[in-house]
């Protein structure tokens, strides 16, 4: 009897020592993947190729929005399968985000970040120098304040109808980043000009005096950038020192397409000069949402 029961406590002390051994992996998809003050999902692609570098796009939600529900967008998953890169979807604490001059601060995001960016290196492989990091909305205004805080934190940023507070800051203390941003003319909800909220306690910054921070710090004129049209976004682009700053506008309002953030991974591996990524994946790039041929100024397509 005794070496039958320590033949059943040594099976069960195996399958702890297992169990242990693959908990790092033991997340994706729908489950939550746990790091020090908070969560993130991810969708890997089944075909992602194993000798191309690990890429990924991150996303932060917008104001109590739950990143369960973006791992879930089927849109987002079929542009991640597409460039054959992961699709990170990152929750803030109480579906907020804690930047410098937000309404609460809940944590410390810079720090949190860098948690999840190790986290996320560990347990899939993934390439800290292959990530993008876009936001919508909430999670926008947390995407420039990122960039503002460290450039090389992500390789490059993709905020979405959402910029810097007010007070704006006066410079940030990190490089030029690779920043495309994206803004519909007509967004009520975070206007162009920003808008007061809390009855004037708090205040959305202006987008374009957002880029004047950017610009001011690389002595950049605002009148160098240069004009193009892709798809339904009239854009303009500035080429500071060791980054790229883009501005597209659409006539619509407070929206998210994954076409955007697609583009985005394009022109910054074509700016960064991932050839992986801007050969294999460059049919994904150039069409946009209606199948329409895109001009870009990057020259892949």
């Amino acid at each position: 009897m005794r070496f039958l029961l320590w033949g059943v406590g040594g099976l069960l002390a195996a399958l702890v020592s297992v169990a242990a051994a693959f908990g790092q992996t033991a997340c994706g998809g729908e489950t939550a993947c746990t790091v020090d003050g908070g969560e993130y999902y991810i969708h890997i692609p089944s075909d992602m190729k194993a000798s191309q570098p690990k890429g990924a796009i991150f996303f932060l939600h917008g104001h109590r929005g739950k990143a369960l529900n973006e791992i879930r967008v089927k849109s987002f998953l079929s542009m991640a399968d597409e460039l054959g890169v992961a699709f990170v979807a990152v929750q803030g604490l109480e579906g907020t985000w804690s930047f410098p001059t937000a309404p609460r601060n809940l944590r410390d995001e810079f720090s949190f970040f860098d948690r999840v960016l190790g986290d996320v290196s560990k347990r899939f492989g993934v390439r800290r120098d292959r990530t993008l990091l876009a936001g919508f909305s909430s999670g926008a205004f947390m995407t420039w304040y990122l960039a503002c805080d460290d450039a090389d934190r992500f390789s490059g940023y993709a905020p979405i109808a959402g910029a810097f507070w007010q007070p704006l800051p006066e410079s940030c203390k990190t490089k030029m980043p690779y920043l495309f941003h994206v803004h519909g003319k007509t967004d009520k909800v975070v206007p162009l000009a920003g808008r007061a909220l809390g009855g004037g306690r708090w205040h959305q910054g202006d987008v374009y005096k957002s880029f004047d921070v950017w610009l001011h710090q690389a002595s950049v004129s605002e009148d160098s950038a240069s004009h193009y049209a892709v798809g339904n976004l009239q854009c303009e682009r500035w080429s500071p020192n060791g980054g790229v700053l883009e501005l597209c506008l659409h006539d619509g309002g407070h929206s998210v397409r994954a076409a955007w953030i697609k583009r985005a991974w394009m022109e910054l591996a074509k700016a960064r000069g991932w050839p992986e990524y801007t050969t294999d994946t460059a049919v994904a790039h150039c069409k946009d949402t209606k199948g329409q041929e895109a001009q870009s100024p990057s020259g892949v397509c």
